[in-house]
């Protein structure tokens, strides 16, 4: 739950112990933005603030699902100008994810990752729970097979965020993101599983 907001200050918090951290973000949007009315702080802007205070290791940034509409022709020129891998959602349709999780393996090496999860990634079918739903995203498979991909990895913390109770009439959306934060936790480092 909470808005994607609060990655924000969890990266400052990590960047001082560990120095910049590389990012596996999954999300419909890449919440690069400037400001809105007038802030340059909210759930639409933690990435671009957290680049602009060097919290990340832009080569080891990966945002998959993206999609959506825009008000640019290039939403994601900023991402791309930054060195960030930008998966849009097309390119994960009908298909699985676990080679493209090879590869972010191998990117993002053995340096410290985070993870952060904004629901509104999975397609509204299966997570219609959120402010900012976008058609055509990923399937709770997928999800799992990104979470999952993230084994082995020197992961340093993990969020799942933009669960918006009110929205979520069956309840599957808050049931979908527990499932994956349990997931996240199964993939810490040290973490024993069968």
């Amino acid at each position: 739950g909470g808005d994607h907001t609060i990655t924000y200050p969890i990266l400052q918090a990590l960047a001082a112990k560990h120095g910049p951290v590389g990012l596996v973000h999954v999300d419909a949007h890449t919440d690069t933005g400037d400001t809105a009315l007038g802030e340059k702080i909210y759930h639409g802007s933690p990435f671009r603030r957290c680049v602009e205070e060097g919290l990340l290791d832009c080569g080891r940034v990966v945002q998959i699902g993206i999609r959506g509409s825009s008000y640019d022709p290039d939403p994601n020129k900023y991402c791309r100008e930054k060195g960030f891998r930008v998966v849009l959602a097309e390119e994960c349709w009908m298909k699985s994810l676990e080679p493209l999780m090879r590869e972010v393996r191998e990117q993002m090496g053995d340096r410290p990752v985070y993870i952060s999860f904004d629901i509104d990634g999975l397609d509204p079918a299966y997570a219609p729970g959120t402010g900012t739903p976008e058609i055509a995203g990923l399937t709770p498979a997928q999800a799992l097979e990104i979470i999952r991909g993230c084994k082995g990895l020197n992961i340093v913390g993990c969020d799942l965020v933009e669960v918006a109770p009110m929205y979520d009439a069956s309840g599957n959306t808050a049931l979908l993101g527990a499932n994956l934060l349990f997931e996240m936790l199964c993939v810490l480092p040290g973490v024993k599983t069968l």
